[in-house]
């Protein structure tokens, strides 16, 4: 399960709903999880559903005109953020209307909601099938209230360096208060009815891949050590992206396991794929972006990304960060700054990983 800043930092979608102004759910509209888009790009979610072959490669065609935008949205607010992913899974929820059978979508329905955990209750869909009056609603909605503002305060003060244990407590005990707070709330028969319309369980945590089709790499003039490369020519093999600057010391911290993963695991099918994105002048040199590989002995695909289009494309944020892409162009995991910072075992993390996607189909 990922922890609940790593899932704050994922963007993912859930239906829009029409909502009366005066509704108490209307004002709960941000507390609802956006995990539709996360949901159905997981192979799980699309043998639940029993799509077929044909339905996922049409599928997939949907995901390379959203995913872009969807990716880029992880870096707004909140309240930002949900506004670009309700209009950004339109199109996919679409798909599924035209796509798939009542059974199907009715499936899907239900796999959303197991999803979104207790939330679901917060939406006008919800409260209409299960009669929640306004008064429950009011309690529902302050239990989320109380576990968000736990995790803004917490998230701020993991950002300020501030001492998080009594925050972190705090935040459990109220996650737990909600999860468990619905069997208070409600009636008997209104859990009872809860069963009845989500169906057969489905254990939406262990969903393995959950996050957009990677970028495809924007055209550039400079690229060293390799013809241009484009992610979609290189499925079927895994794919490690890594942006760096070459004068960034952080950077430099990283380059011996590039290096490494490249001279040790590209003949079991792993492709190291550079993008050096300038931060200073010098770095904007294509000369002496090659000169500073030589020097370094980095061998592997360099894109040079002078006018940063590529990172951009990715909505990269920082010098370094590395992408796992997986055999089917697929985004399973991204590290931020040195990969052993203060005893952190990224490259580990990554290598482990890398293993288990060798392995998948």
């Amino acid at each position: 399960m990922k922890s609940l800043l790593a899932i704050a930092m994922v963007a993912v979608a859930v239906a829009t709903v029409a909502r009366a102004d005066d509704s108490p759910t209307a004002a709960a509209d941000d507390l609802v999880p956006r995990y539709f888009l996360a949901m159905v790009h997981a192979p799980e979610v699309h043998a639940e559903l029993e799509l077929s072959e044909a339905q996922i490669a049409d599928l997939e065609n949907v995901f390379q005109s959203v995913d872009s935008t969807w990716f880029q949205s992880r870096l707004l607010p909140a309240d930002q953020q949900n506004k670009i992913i309700d209009q950004t899974e339109l199109p996919v929820r679409k798909w599924f209307a035209d796509n798939t059978s009542a059974k199907q979508q009715q499936r899907l329905k239900q796999l959303e909601c197991y999803s979104q955990g207790v939330r679901m209750l917060l939406t006008d869909e919800m409260a209409t099938q299960l009669d929640i009056d306004r008064g429950q609603q009011t309690k529902l909605i302050a239990l989320a209230k109380t576990c968000r503002d736990l995790e803004q305060r917490l998230q701020k003060a993991v950002a300020a360096k501030q001492p998080t244990d009594d925050l972190t407590e705090k935040l459990q005990k109220a996650v737990a208060a909600e999860r468990e707070g619905y069997k208070l709330v409600l009636k008997p028969q209104q859990i009872q009815k809860l069963g009845q319309v989500l169906g057969e369980p489905f254990d939406t945590g262990k969903l393995k891949r959950t996050y957009p089709m990677a970028p495809e790499f924007v055209a550039v003039e400079h690229w060293l050590n390799s013809p241009p490369l484009q992610i979609r020519e290189l499925k079927g093999k895994v794919v490690l992206v890594h942006f760096y600057a070459f004068q960034c010391h952080n950077c430099h911290a990283n380059f011996a396991h590039y290096q490494r993963w490249h001279r040790e695991l590209r003949d079991k099918g792993v492709v190291v794929v550079g993008i050096q994105t300038p931060e200073t002048s010098r770095e904007r040199d294509p000369k002496a972006v090659r000169a500073a590989a030589v020097d370094r002995q980095l061998e592997f695909p360099i894109l040079v990304d002078l006018g940063s289009q590529n990172w951009r494309a990715w909505g990269n944020t920082m010098w370094p960060t590395v992408y796992v892409v997986d055999k089917q162009g697929y985004i399973r995991h991204w590290w931020q700054g040195e990969l052993n910072w203060q005893g952190a075992t990224g490259d580990k993390t990554i290598e482990d990983l890398v293993e288990q996607l060798l392995q998948e189909g």
